[in-house]
């Protein structure tokens, strides 16, 4: 009886002694109370960590026993606490940035040494909002858009061209969020500002591959923007003058303490300046910003958020034309810990794009506008200390008003036209699992499945042969295929549905404490296609869904990398290589009419592309001098085929540049502390130039000089290079004082390089003969903005 006794006690100890327990909590910053995302937190001496997720919670699991838990993050103080986990515990904690005195400033574009080294995530950048705020900018304005196009293997069209193109794609294939909330028009000013205000950004996130199973609906690019949560233990305001924009931003604790507000505001007042010109004082040109958030606690396992985004530009000629778009968004969200192990967000997101112009000239007023609304639910499920899950639903209704168009009087030469309007429901449910196999091996798999379709409410033309295009053999030229009839489809039919499995796999091998090499394999499906035969992204592109005549697009990456961090971590090392294929991308017949045109489908064909490259990322991450130089060589090209509509396709059925195509891509940033008060920061930036058609000849008509082009991007504008500088002053604190305040002095384009946005030919009137005439847009700028914060 003695020794079952025993036996049965020795048991109970081994079983006790090999019992888990998990810790759990939020990370959050001291002095703001904003919580961190990408925090880490690991017990000393093992290999057993967690990464904080976006709304600063973690939770990891180990045996019971007496361990040192340590919680760091780049730019703070690191907490060490000595835990004994033989109980389920919640520890929260509160980091302090690192002291301002410090000799040290930290600049990454990545996560901390031991995420970017063991993490099987690839293909990823992160800058933080202090980050983008070194940085130089046009006019002053600190720029994310700008600054995301200083890392490898992002480029835009050039100056005064909006949004951004990654790894060869086309502007339209980048998932762009804030807040969750999909932005569909990045720019102000045509361009030359974003619609982020820096002020109320928290942290910018760039996936150019390897594109978590989490999101969908983008084949190129996720750049994942969370604004800031609002101070939770002070009221806050700060904000900057600039020379031709000012913003504020406030924030507080709300509701005793369980909240907190954060409301910013951003205008340009260039055209008060255009007032005092007899000449344009009737004309206008400006934009706002106002970003919205607030966040209440039930209770510790529940927490709401709402958050909001509203934005406008506004262009006007006097008499002539009147152009003014704008987005809107807004998020409300659900937090909840179901246990330790398990987290949830469930939100509810709508977001709108429109536009609008006036040409007074002809009497028209046109208008249209794109808007959906999302529900999406996500889960976090920290199985174990080897594995964790990642799995979610998400529903996207879309209403597409491809536009309307209204005479402004009686004597307008124009007809009311009302285009038919489109609706599409996109769904999607996903898994992924982060699977740490060994100390040294790590995966990151996962499969999504989408599924796309597309909404009667509208006719549908019916085409001979079911070719929307056909190739007429004897102009060789393809134009509109012949109309049978229509079918009407009512709102509750589905015209056509498209459904998709999506794939997604990472893997990383550590080669030593200092080094891995990673792989990935990305595929993604995108369902709504941004309709423009520009070179750059104009506010009247019409966003259209795939349906009957044009494909959903597919794309298959590949990558491949090493990463290593050398001399104690004060340099770091990112070598990439990808190739990328895109199978239904949306080609333009030569003369594609897509204004106001019912029939999108006669003007374009269904084609292919591919790009690949090899990314560098050179990094020094400490001491007084920090920046880092990124370099990318690569190639994006397409080609498209006849099939259906016969004839040899585009460019004779031959793979010729995309307008992305940028064969190398260098980039330097570079901040120097020089002391206490004063720091300096550069920019410099050398490009391929863009892909362009040119006339080959010319030949005479009935007396006019008409131009014969070459084959499609054959040639190049000229080499795009600048070099952008900054300096900025912080006066010596008065700790009596709240406010504080500093000076930023900055030069745009230093050596006043005049690059060319464009060249175009046209006929000299009095020789008759074609010339070429290059178009620039900015040269040297100068900027002085004033930030304070009280």
């Amino acid at each position: 009886m003695k020794q079952s006794l025993l036996g049965f006690c020795l048991l109970f100890t081994c079983l006790l002694t090999a019992q888990n327990f998990t810790v759990r909590g939020k990370v959050k910053d001291a002095k703001n109370g904003e919580t961190l995302m990408g925090a880490t937190v690991f017990l000393k001496g093992t290999t057993n960590g967690a990464i904080t997720n976006n709304y600063g919670f973690y939770s990891l699991t180990a045996a019971n026993g007496n361990y040192t838990l340590v919680v760091s993050y780049m730019g703070y103080q690191e907490i060490k606490k000595d835990i004994n986990l033989n109980e389920n515990l919640e520890l929260n904690f509160e980091l302090n940035e690192l002291s301002e005195t410090l000799d040290e400033v930290v600049i990454t574009a990545d996560e901390p040494e031991r995420i970017s080294i063991k993490k099987p995530q690839m293909s990823v950048s992160k800058l933080k909002a202090s980050t983008i705020k070194q940085m130089p900018a046009v006019l002053g304005e600190v720029d994310v858009i700008k600054s995301i196009q200083m890392l490898p293997g992002v480029t835009n069209n050039g100056e005064g061209s909006p949004g951004f193109n990654v790894r060869g794609g086309a502007v339209d294939q980048n998932l762009v969020l804030l807040d969750e909330a999909i932005i569909y028009n990045t720019s102000h000013f045509f361009g030359f500002f974003s619609v982020f205000n820096n002020d109320a950004i928290k942290d910018v996130k760039l996936y150019k591959g390897d594109i978590p199973a989490n999101f969908g609906g983008r084949i190129s690019s996720v750049l994942d923007i969370h604004q800031k949560d609002g101070n939770s233990k002070n009221f806050e305001l700060n904000g900057g003058i600039g020379l031709i924009s000012s913003r504020l931003t406030a924030e507080a604790p709300l509701f005793k303490d369980k909240g907190s507000f954060l409301i910013a505001g951003r205008s340009s007042y260039a055209h008060l300046f255009m007032k005092a010109s007899e000449e344009l004082k009737n004309d206008k040109i400006s934009f706002y910003d106002l970003n919205l958030k607030t966040n209440y606690s039930i209770n510790k396992n529940n927490k709401l958020y709402l958050s909001g985004y509203f934005g406008r530009d506004v262009f006007a000629i006097d008499k002539i034309m009147e152009n003014n778009y704008g987005n809107a968004s807004g998020n409300l969200r659900w937090n909840h810990i179901f246990n330790d192990k398990l987290f949830s967000n469930l939100s509810l997101i709508y977001s709108k794009y429109d536009y609008q112009i006036v040409l007074d000239f002809v009497e028209l007023d046109w208008i249209a506008d794109i808007v959906n609304y999302n529900l999406k639910y996500d889960f976090k499920y920290y199985l174990n200390n080897k594995i964790k899950l990642d799995f979610g639903l998400s529903s996207i209704y879309y209403n597409l008003n491809p536009g309307e168009v209204k005479p402004t009087s009686p004597t307008s030469p124009i007809n009311y036209l009302k285009l038919d309007q489109k609706r599409a429901l996109e769904s999607g449910a996903y898994i992924s699992a982060e699977h740490k196999i060994s100390d040294k091996l790590t995966a990151q798999y996962g499969l999504r499945l989408s599924r796309f379709s597309r909404l009667g409410g509208q006719p549908m033309t019916n085409y001979v042969n079911g070719t929307p295009v056909v190739y007429n053999s004897t102009f060789g030229i393809y134009e509109e295929g012949q109309a049978i009839d229509e079918t009407d489809f009512k709102k509750s039919e589905s015209i056509k549905t498209y459904n998709n499995l999506e794939p997604r796999f990472g893997l990383s091998y550590q080669l030593n404490p200092e080094s891995s090499i990673k792989a990935s394999y990305t595929r993604s499906a995108q369902y709504l296609h941004l309709l423009s035969n520009t070179s750059s992204v104009t506010p009247v592109d019409v966003w259209t869904p795939s349906g009957k005549f044009i494909k959903p697009q597919l794309s298959n990456q590949y990558a491949a990398g090493y990463y290593k961090n050398f001399k104690d971590k004060k340099y770091s090392l990112e070598l990439e290589a990808y190739y990328k294929n895109v199978d239904n991308r949306i080609d333009y017949i030569d003369g594609s009419n897509l204004i106001g045109n019912n029939n999108i489908e006669t003007e374009i064909l269904n084609g292919e592309a591919r790009s690949y490259g090899l990314e560098f990322l050179l990094r020094k991450n400490t001491g007084k001098l920090t920046g880092w130089l990124a370099y990318t060589l690569s190639k994006s090209e397409q080609r498209t085929l006849g099939g259906k509509a016969g004839g040899p396709g585009i460019n004779e059925g031959n793979w010729y540049n995309t307008p992305y195509d940028r064969t190398h891509d260098v980039s330097l940033t570079g901040v120097y502390k020089f002391n206490d008060r004063w720091s300096f920061s550069a920019n410099a930036v050398f490009q391929t130039g863009r892909p362009v058609t040119y006339p080959s000849a010319q030949y005479e008509y009935e007396g006019l000089s008409i131009a014969s082009f070459s084959d499609r991007n054959e040639s190049r504008l000229p080499a795009y290079h600048r070099l952008d500088l900054s300096a900025t002053y912080k006066p010596k604190k008065n700790l009596n004082r709240r406010l504080q305040g500093e000076w930023v002095f900055g030069i745009y384009n230093a050596y006043n390089r005049r690059n060319a946005a464009s060249i175009s030919f046209l006929q000299n009137q009095d020789t008759g003969v074609n010339e070429a005439s290059r178009l620039s847009i900015f040269g040297i700028i100068p900027s002085i903005t004033y930030n304070f914060k009280f």
